[in-house]
């Protein structure tokens, strides 16, 4: 049977792990100087090197060669299936015995989370006060469930998640030494998927080279279920230039080809996230996208949430027509009068002065120059009035929003403020400003509404 590539490729030392050069330097300071901790805590996510640590560290410390045998002074336990209490006061009882060739017994108590409430309080006294010869190294991946008893009477070290490209060179290096072809492009998409775990990625590695053949980035995204970068990059030009029948056809496509609507809400979401310092508007999608995994039903929550989002940033037509106002007047029936015979007027009183045709000011109100001065000076603005429709007639600015979220959001006295001031500096007055929920009426509801005597439109 053939040994796991990250069973064979574990490091040996501490200058053979990567990534966590934070902990090593420090631990390698200690150990030269003979300052050694009675107890450690190593969290942080899987496989970023926490039970190599703590091996090598047992091994340093009792001036040991390293070594994948077991040692009658190095203990490890699984506290998984360990976490009894009687697990615990057996561990007790056995740390009084010195150690049998070693300087220090050293126990490595992985996943120490999992023990119980019971096993903690047996623990906690051991290990406030351990024999001169034992030395605790505990491991976890949850350290919000272990006790501030017990993290205040350890030194904590956090391992973090690993640069993908330190992953992917890593990977190469592993892949010269086993007579492995892999390109480039696939490496750092195996580095990706494993999410800074160096044995999630050696292990998919070790997966995708059992066949022999060559590993490329098309081999990758076939074996995980990923979508072709190249038809995600076209998804993704189709939802940020807001095209939804072209978007709605590829996610028919994606379905019908059988891709799992989590791995492609997981691909969107690295692939926006890029894009988001640019266009804060994204970060609300990507909000949206986390919850595709909890759906009852993915596809249609990812696909309702693309199209909302394409349809609710298309450009406004009523923006687009702001440049030339127009007021309409109520139009009135044609009537011929004939003409009055002449009359003289009364002496006491004065004739009628015909009165002036009321004109109207549009003055020099520019809606596209005050959206464009907001996205320059103020994302979080412009984000908000990107989802509004505009009406300018008669001095008066009127703004519909489909969300009353966005509604609430500009009746905030900050974000009032805000937009007057910017319609003030750009246009050189600012309107009376009305904000209302719901979409603006068609021509012909507004039609049906004055035949009907008018009124506001009731949203349903």
């Amino acid at each position: 049977m053939a040994r796991a590539l990250y069973r064979t490729h574990r490091s040996r030392s501490l200058d053979e792990v990567v990534g966590q050069e934070h902990i090593t330097e420090l631990l390698k300071q200690a150990l030269a100087k003979g300052t050694i901790s009675h107890a450690y805590l190593l969290t942080g996510p899987r496989g970023t090197g926490k039970t190599s640590i703590a091996r090598i560290v047992a091994h340093e410390v009792n001036g040991l060669p390293y070594s994948d045998d077991p040692h009658l002074d190095i203990i490890e336990i699984d506290a998984a299936s360990n976490r009894r209490i009687d697990d615990i006061r057996e561990l007790r009882d056995k740390v009084r015995l010195v150690p049998v060739s070693a300087k220090y017994k050293v126990y490595i108590i992985d996943e120490v989370h999992m023990l119980t409430t019971e096993s903690f309080n047996a623990l906690l006294k051991t290990l406030e006060e351990p024999p001169s010869h034992v030395i605790f190294i505990l491991a976890t991946t949850e350290v919000h469930k272990v006790p501030s008893t017990i993290l205040s009477r350890t030194q904590r070290f956090h391992l973090r998640p690993v640069d993908e490209q330190k992953v992917a060179a890593h990977l190469a290096d592993i892949a010269k030494k086993e007579g492995i072809t892999a390109d480039d492009d696939a490496l750092l998409l195996i580095a990706r998927h494993g999410g800074g775990s160096f044995r999630d990625s050696i292990s998919l590695l070790d997966q995708l080279s059992a066949g022999g053949e060559p590993i490329t980035q098309a081999k990758v995204e076939s074996t995980l279920g990923l979508v072709a970068s190249s038809v995600m990059e076209t998804l993704v030009d189709a939802l940020l230039a807001h095209k939804t029948k072209p978007l709605i056809a590829q996610l028919k496509n994606f379905r019908d080809e059988g891709a799992s609507p989590v791995v492609l809400s997981d691909q969107l979401i690295r692939a926006l996230a890029s894009r988001a310092d640019e266009q804060p508007e994204l970060y609300e999608l990507l909000d949206q996208l986390l919850d595709v995994p909890r759906a009852h039903n993915p596809f249609i929550k990812l696909t309702a949430i693309l199209v909302a989002f394409c349809e609710s940033h298309k450009p406004r037509v009523a923006a687009a027509r702001v440049s030339q106002p127009t007021i309409s007047a109520p139009v009135t029936p044609l009537e011929v009068k004939a003409e009055p015979a002449p009359t003289e007027p009364s002496v006491g009183t004065p004739a009628p002065i015909p009165a002036e045709p009321a004109k109207a000011t549009t003055g020099s109100f520019d809606w596209n120059a005050v959206l464009a001065a907001a996205k320059k000076h103020n994302a979080a603005l412009s984000s908000v009035l990107s989802r509004a429709q505009m009406q300018y007639a008669g001095g008066t600015l009127t703004l519909h929003f489909t969300y009353a979220l966005h509604r609430k959001k500009l009746e905030q006295s900050q974000y009032h403020t805000q937009l007057t001031k910017l319609i003030t500096d750009v246009c050189g007055d600012c309107p009376s400003i009305v904000i209302k929920d719901g979409k603006v009426m068609s021509e012909e509801a507004l039609a049906v509404a004055a035949i009907m005597g008018g009124g506001d439109p009731v949203n349903a």
